[in-house]
């Protein structure tokens, strides 16, 4: 493998850029999949920074497309089956006893999103793998749901594999101008971001409707 230094053409010098060239450069293949799987468990950790990056690093020659795809999409699998594990440790029957402490919530709520998720589970974890923030998640229902594993490796590997391929591939044709895609993977990821809080508000306050409106009936 030829170790082509970064550097030969504006290798990031600070932050997860530079951290992330940093094992890339030393590690090769290895290093950008070890990037992936923390990132994976570490959602504050970007992709949109690390896999361009490492396309980048492809066109430099410090490893070739193929190990690039490979490592990442390795990665990415350990990650999610890491995040399965804690699901799996953490249990339905404890999801359950914490659900039911939280206000604004009923139990039927979590009913319904288990079977939800055992009717969908399938498509959330494989399309999940190419949504910002929910790609990370989606792996921890898998696990308290119990999906096989065989099944959550195959689509986990099969949706990372689409959105590393995508990001990887531009940093790789884009060359030093790699950091394009995190600007446009930035604003999906802000956009995602701002839909699940609005979402989350809108069932907060239809929560808290309707229990004004029984206190009301109650009391009338």
């Amino acid at each position: 493998m030829n170790l082509t230094p970064l550097a030969l053409a504006q290798q990031p010098a600070d932050g997860v850029a530079g951290w992330a060239a940093g094992l890339v450069d030393t590690m090769g293949g290895p290093g950008a999949g070890l990037a992936i799987a923390l990132e994976n468990l570490f959602p504050p950790l970007p992709s949109e920074i690390i896999l361009p990056l490492t396309g980048f690093a492809a066109g430099q020659g410090v490893l070739s497309l193929a190990s690039a795809l490979f490592w990442t999409t390795l990665g990415s699998v350990v990650g999610a089956v890491a995040l399965y594990w804690i699901g799996v440790l953490f249990g339905r029957e404890r999801m359950h006893r914490i659900w039911a402490r939280l206000p604004l919530v009923k139990a039927s709520d979590l009913v319904r999103t288990e079977e939800w998720f055992a009717r969908h589970g399938a498509k959330a974890v494989f399309l999940g793998r190419m949504v910002p923030i929910f790609r990370s998640l989606v792996s921890v229902p898998a696990g308290v749901e119990r999906m096989p594993m065989p099944l959550f490796i195959v689509l986990t590997t099969l949706g990372s594999l689409v959105w590393n391929s995508v990001l990887v591939v531009a940093g790789y044709w884009l060359g030093d101008r790699w950091d394009v895609v995190e600007t446009y993977v930035g604003v999906l990821s802000k956009v995602v971001l701002v839909l699940a809080v609005a979402a989350f508000a809108a069932y907060v306050a239809v929560r808290l409707r309707g229990r004004s409106g029984a206190q009301h009936r109650r009391t009338s």
